[in-house]
């Protein structure tokens, strides 16, 4: 993912910050409780495509 691209995406719900999970290839939101899928190098930053995140991955952002 680049760097430059990270830094302009937010998680369309809560307007906040993403961290790239590179090994499942997802951004994650903290705030959100929610991973937005990185498919073929495109982030697919809709709500309804993004999983939740369990208690322990959200421990560890």
């Amino acid at each position: 993912m680049d760097k430059r691209l990270l830094d302009i995406l937010v998680c369309p719900q809560t307007k906040g910050p993403l961290v790239y999970d590179r090994a499942r290839s997802e951004l994650l939101s903290k705030k959100a409780g929610l991973a937005y899928p990185v498919r073929d190098g495109v982030p697919i930053m809709l709500v309804d495509e993004a999983r939740s995140l369990s208690d322990e991955e959200l421990q560890k952002l």
